[in-house]
């Protein structure tokens, strides 16, 4: 479906964005164990963004139904898993980390789901 390729696309260049300013930006400016904490969010957002291209190309193929709940877990998990993760590094609030497992949960059950939705199509 057209929609998920345009939110995967537009979040994946945020990925790269945020990726580079990580890289160049922060590098100087933060410990290393935040430059990891930042880079897994990074890391897992562009895999997710990805994984919203892949739903958007099944999209052409199945019924909107199968992917429709996936696509937004895949996105609800990008914003509370890598946002927790990009805010408890610019704000050195480590109590964000304790949501950050909610984003997670997102991403695995949005893949089980997906796989249980093609399977059952």
């Amino acid at each position: 479906m057209k929609t998920w390729l345009i939110v995967g696309a537009s979040l994946a260049g945020l990925a790269v964005l945020l990726g580079a300013f990580g890289a160049h930006g922060l590098k100087s400016r933060v410990s290393p164990e935040d430059l990891l904490i930042f880079e897994t969010g990074v890391r897992y957002h562009m895999y997710h963004a990805l994984g919203l291209l892949i739903i958007g190309v099944i999209g052409f193929q199945v019924s909107q139904d199968v992917i429709q709940i996936p696509a937004y877990l895949f996105t609800a998990g990008i914003i509370i898993f890598s946002g927790s993760l990009y805010l408890l590094v610019f704000t050195h609030t480590r109590w964000l980390g304790a949501i950050t497992p909610i984003g997670g949960l997102c991403f695995i059950v949005g893949w089980l789901l997906l796989a249980f939705n093609l399977y059952k199509a």
